[in-house]
This record gives C-alpha cells, sequence and structure tokens, in this order.
C-alpha cells in the first residue's frame, strides 16, 4: 500500500510504500535530508519536524533515547521515523545555506546604503 509524504517548506511531495523512512521518501522526492551515518541513528544530523506525527510509526526506544532532550515536540529523526499515513514534515534549513543567505542579506542592506 502506498502513502503520501509532504515535505515542508518545499512543498514537495512523494508517494512510498507504508514503511519507508522519511530519510529514503525524501530521497525519492528529491529533498536534501542532511545525514553522516547513512541512516543508522549515529549522527542526529537528520532531524525533521513532525506536522502530523500520526501519519508515522511511534518513536522506538534507540530514538527516543537518542532525542532525549530535544524541546520542541513533534522531532523525528528521519531514518529512524517510518511513513505509515499521510504525512507532512518539516526539513530545516542546512545551516550552512542559512549562514550563507543570512550574509546575503546582510550585504544587501549594506548596499542600499549606498
Amino acid at each position: 500500500m502506498n502513502v503520501d509524504i509532504t515535505f515542508l517548506p518545499s512543498g514537495r511531495k512523494a508517494s512510498v510504500r507504508a514503511g519507508t523512512t522519511v530519510l529514503d521518501a525524501s530521497r525519492r522526492a528529491g529533498v536534501s535530508i542532511r545525514t553522516r551515518c547513512d541512516g543508522k541513528a549515529a549522527c542526529l544530523m537528520c532531524k525533521v519536524l513532525a506536522e502530523n506525527p500520526s501519519g508515522l510509526s511511534p518513536l522506538q526506544d534507540n530514538e527516543r533515547r537518542k532525542l532525549a532532550g530535544t524541546d520542541r515536540l513533534g522531532t523525528r529523526l528521519s531514518c529512524q521515523a517510518r511513513v505509515l499515513g499521510h504525512a507532512v514534515v518539516e526539513v530545516p534549513e542546512d545551516p550552512l545555506k542559512a549562514a550563507v543567505r543570512r550574509q546575503l542579506m546582510r550585504q544587501a542592506e549594506e548596499d542600499e546604503l549606498w
């Protein structure tokens, strides 16, 4: 059975087999989620925010331990969360891209002064 997942803020969607990890679904949708451990829950770089957690598998002990102390409700590891129903997840902006974007905005503001 196929289920749909939507990635925010891009709005890209993928139809995947139920039980597919969010990380694999993102690759299918062409959405980049940072990871270093290739889905082994070791690097914690693949965090996403589940907009409707009911579409994802429940937290397992391994993921719960890794996310201990996370302050945002709905935070999941995309390599561990599996899509079971219609899901919507928000992918945080890559930190390097965010830094470049901020610098470009500062530069644009400075250019306006001239």
